[in-house]
């Protein structure tokens, strides 16, 4: 049985910069993914910025939070594409993947059962494969299914041209790769 709709693919991440590269590939993904027949909902580095920091002790009422939380609880996959910093994934995005533990008693917790997609940019190749094993060892850690295919972009040379678009179509089909992957297995375990 096929839904009657495409599958709701969250996305999250980016920086606290603008138009940062690790929050321009999520973007495209997203665009990916609702090519691939999927609806999707941004929290870019702006939104995540806004989170308080994880405390354990302290997980009451924060609006952004409870939004954040009740998009990941209603999701049927995932998209998180952060910057590689000093070999790991930023804290910003840490902080988000920590706030999921306000879902530690939902019917649906954390990632549980679900496809994520990961996506690093970081300025070399040594960085980008740390960030993304950690990455994928966090979504392991949240119940989560990491994507077979995971994109890391490096940013050393400049990713995007004046219009945005990829500089390497190389890039642009990792991306559209991992997306693609998100939303299939998304659709097939909501059969």
């Amino acid at each position: 049985m096929t839904p009657a709709v495409g599958p709701l693919i969250v996305g999250l991440g980016g920086t606290v910069r603008p138009g940062s590269t690790s929050e321009t590939a999520l973007i495209k993904s997203l665009a990916a993914a609702r090519a691939a027949g999927a609806r999707t909902q941004l929290f870019g580095g702006a939104f995540l910025a806004g989170l308080p920091i994880y405390n354990p002790d302290e997980m009451g009422e924060h609006a952004g939070r409870n939004r954040f939380l009740a998009a990941v609880s209603q999701a049927d996959g995932f998209v998180v594409a952060t910057p590689g910093y000093h070999g790991s994934l930023s804290g910003l995005v840490k902080n988000a993947l920590d706030s999921l533990e306000g879902l530690r008693d939902d019917p649906r917790p954390y990632f549980d059962g679900r496809a994520v997609g990961c996506i690093v940019a970081a300025g070399g190749a040594q960085a980008c494969g740390s960030a993304l094993a950690a990455l994928r060892a966090i979504v392991h850690a949240l119940r989560g299914w990491p994507t077979p295919f995971g994109a890391t972009l490096n940013s050393g040379d400049g990713l995007f041209d004046g219009d945005g678009s990829f500089n390497d179509p190389r890039d642009a089909w990792q991306v559209e790769t991992v997306a693609r992957q998100v939303v299939s297995f998304a659709t097939a375990w909501a059969r």
